[in-house]
């Protein structure tokens, strides 16, 4: 098993309630700005991208999450590795 961050850690390890878009993996202050002015100011929003494009199946999540907000792919890969545990955790 790869090594988590404990950001990772702390965002599977809970149901994911009202959290802010930068509490995902991967998702910091600029990312998390640049997803809030277009509308997903909330984890569970993100999710529901993530959910829409097939829990990142084919990487359409993480090609949204690039071309989106500009996320690079190490970026893109924390964050898609985020949900997907999450959603293995909790759905």
């Amino acid at each position: 098993m790869s090594h988590t961050s404990q950001k990772h850690r702390d965002f599977v390890s809970e149901p994911m309630g009202d959290k802010p878009v930068t509490a995902l993996a991967g998702i910091g202050a600029v990312l998390g700005s640049k997803l809030e002015e277009q509308g997903f100011d909330k984890a569970y929003v993100v999710l529901g991208q993530f959910l829409m494009l097939r829990k990142d199946a084919d990487d359409l999540f993480k090609d949204w999450l690039k071309d989106f907000c500009g996320a690079n792919s190490h970026q893109a890969e924390l964050c898609s590795s985020c949900l997907k545990e999450w959603c293995s955790s909790f759905l």
